[in-house]
């Protein structure tokens, strides 16, 4: 490494700038103009601000940063490096190769200090919201008068993309109205994306639609200017103290790919290396004279931030060993839930639970079937939160009690477990992101099956970062009736099943849905860096009344493996796969089948993700590969040959549904127990 005699703002800043169009060089793949352009930003906020360890990337009370423009990675990377995380300068120079620790848009769980994985955009900006809002509500709930054991800030960049994305209207709009006051965002106002320059499809002015939102706008900050955003960023956190002022948003006036004398300020420098000609002029033109991937001593010991984020952390452990003397119960239950651990005694709990549930045997819609299981899990397990993309009382996520979040009259945000999205389906889903991954809160939200369109991409990174979140998905077919095709979901089902990580459940009875939530909360959590072979669960409910299933203890047990024999019979010749409401026509099937001396087994699959984890022995002694099968199921048919071979026959629906009664519709499409039956004849 080399010393030079003296470092300056411009001299971190470049920094940036240069390990950003090196990296990407090597690459031949990346985005520089980002991290050229905000170097000066991340330095006022990394070196000036934020509070965070290094050596320790996970300590409870760190502030959180998104870089919701997650396509300039490099600016978190060479950020990451710099100020001293576990990301030595070999992984830069391998950034977007594989299994590098510097892939092509953060990664969490993938590079320490990475607090999600960004890339499409909007959903950064998105979970920061999730970040802050978890961070209030812990607040509300755990802090005392005399100690502050949750007192962070939650920082995010974005870019005009992040903006341009309707996701961030939703999620702005609400953290306007909470008055999310410790959320900060600095906008990258570079006026460039890569069609050009945005002025013809991107005009609106900015600080009036967050004003709108009930933001406060600090406008007209010169990106490039150190001392300007140190200046910005210190006068939001000042009206951040005074808690009922809203979240803020620092609009910075930058040029895209500062610094790089022919590109700089368009889009040419957006999404491509700038060449090794552009490079050395860069070079020139900011009086950076090292080699590639070489930095001064002086310039490191600039950025590094080691000896400043221990220091942070040893005050507030003596902050949190003085809570602990007070309030010992609380201390160690914020540590749990924290550390995403269960709590002593759950599965006894959970036991009980379930044997009231057989013992009841009702017969009620699954939804409402979810709805006990809420009810009975909440006191198990405090963390959970709730909520709804305003249907709270068709989907039932809420339970006697739970409390509503709520902005008070004096502008802080009051402790409760349940919240109203609002009509943001995607919104919501991203947020429950931000909250899984803040820690301290399990999350669950509703809306009806169709509506996880509009989530669906939320749902894809939970699954992607492995984030315990729950979607509670309700009107899960033809079953919802006189709404006709537009509500009636059809291939929902089939589309989340195809999702890695997502564990998707549709229960037929109060038992199945019992367990179902079991196996949603029980999902490993992944902290920090220990990444878990967890993720999200999506349960399908329905809004009609379903048969409770009379079982065995054994029976019961097994329903937790995906798929499992619910009734058999001596010499079954063939095997009928049902889900959900479905299951009942199965039954009344096999039933009628019986009456013909034609012996059938009965499997119902609640969970296909869960059942293809089993052991081959397990998935072939419950669909045993000698006999011929139907499957049953109100939706697309396309999935269930995986089960029933190119040989069997699928009973489904693959096309829209119509609008009429329940049972008029189920008739009229064919889910009837006379043609079920006449298929298995069909299949022998």
């Amino acid at each position: 490494m080399t010393t030079t005699a003296a470092t300056s703002n411009s001299h971190l800043s470049n920094a940036i700038r240069a390990l950003a169009m090196d990296a990407v060089q090597q690459a031949n793949s990346g985005h520089p103009g980002a991290p050229m352009g905000m170097a000066e930003i991340a330095e006022a906020l990394w070196t000036r601000h934020l509070r965070h360890n290094p050596a320790d990337p996970a300590w409870a009370d760190r502030d959180r940063f998104v870089l919701s423009n997650g396509h300039g990675s490099m600016l978190l990377y060479a950020l990451l490096h710099l100020t001293g995380y576990d990301l030595p300068i070999e992984e830069l120079r391998q950034f977007r190769q594989l299994h590098s620790k510097t892939p092509g848009h953060p990664e969490v769980g993938i590079t320490a200090g990475v607090e999600t994985t960004t890339g499409p955009l909007g959903q950064g900006l998105s979970n920061a919201v999730g970040f802050a809002l978890a961070d209030q509500l812990l607040a509300a709930e755990f802090n005392k008068p005399e100690h502050k054991i949750v007192d962070h800030y939650t920082y995010a960049f974005v870019g005009d993309g992040c903006l341009m994305e309707g996701i961030s209207h939703e999620v702005c709009s609400l953290a306007g109205t909470l008055k999310l006051s410790k959320l900060i965002v600095l906008y990258d106002d570079n006026g460039i994306s890569i069609d050009g320059k945005v002025e013809p499809w991107f005009a609106d002015d900015t600080g009036k639609r967050f004003e709108g939102y009930g933001w406060n706008v600090i406008r007209g900050v010169d990106g490039h200017d150190v001392v300007a955003v140190d200046h910005a960023i210190a006068k939001a956190k000042q009206q951040a103290q005074r808690g009922s002022s809203g979240p803020t948003i620092i609009i910075c006036k930058t040029t895209i790919g500062k610094g790089a004398p022919n590109l700089q300020g368009s889009d040419k420098v957006h999404g491509a290396p700038l060449g090794a000609a552009e490079i050395a002029a860069t070079r020139e033109a900011i009086g950076w004279t090292l080699p590639p991937f070489e930095i001064s001593e002086d310039v490191y010991a600039g950025w590094n931030q080691r000896e400043r984020g221990d220091q942070i952390q040893r005050d507030w452990k003596k902050q949190f060993a003085l809570y602990s003397i007070d309030y010992p119960q609380q201390a160690q239950e914020f540590t749990r839930r924290m550390n995403g651990q269960m709590p002593e005694g759950f599965a006894e709990k959970f036991a009980a639970f379930l044997q009231q549930t057989v013992s009841k045997a009702e017969t009620v819609a699954s939804r409402k079937a979810s709805q006990f299981a809420i009810t009975a899990l909440v006191d198990m397990l405090p963390e959970m939160l709730g909520g709804s993309a305003d249907l709270t009382g068709s989907v039932f996520t809420d339970w006697k009690g739970a409390g509503a979040v709520r902005c008070g009259t004096d502008g802080h945000l009051s402790f409760g477990r349940h919240i109203n999205y609002g009509v943001r389906e995607f919104g919501m889903a991203a947020i429950m992101n931000g909250i899984a991954l803040h820690g301290g809160y399990l999350p669950f939200g509703g809306t009806f099956l169709t509506f996880s369109d509009y989530s669906r991409n939320a749902i894809r990174m939970a699954a992607l970062m492995k984030q315990r979140v729950i979607h509670i998905f309700t009107h899960d077919s033809i079953g919802l009736g006189e709404d006709g095709p537009t509500h009636q979901s059809v291939e929902h089902a089939a589309s989340l099943r195809l999702i890695p990580n997502l564990d998707v459940w549709r229960p037929c009875d109060t038992t199945e849905t019992a367990i179902a939530w079991k196996s949603a909360v029980s999902r490993p959590v992944s902290v920090g860096m220990q990444v878990q072979e967890g993720g999200p669960s999506a349960l399908l409910l329905s809004r009609q009344n379903l048969p409770f299933v009379e079982r065995d203890d054994a029976t019961v047990e097994q329903i937790e493996k995906g798929g499992y024999v619910l009734r058999d019979a001596q010499g079954a010749q063939a095997v009928i796969i049902a889900t959900g409401s479905e299951v009942g026509l199965a039954l009344e099937a096999q039933a009628l089948l019986a009456q013909e001396n034609i012996p059938v087994r009965v499997v119902s699959m609640p969970s296909t993700s869960v059942f293809d984890r089993q052991s081959a022995q397990w998935r072939d002694s419950v669909i045993p590969r000698a006999l011929p099968a139907v499957s049953v199921e109100a939706g697309v048919t396309s999935g269930w040959y995986k089960y029933i071979g190119r040989n069997g026959v699928a009973v489904g629906l693959d096309t829209y549904g119509e609008s009429a009664p329940a049972g008029v519709l189920f008739k009229h499409f064919g889910f009837t127990a006379e043609n079920v039956a006449n298929r298995v004849k069909q299949v022998l």
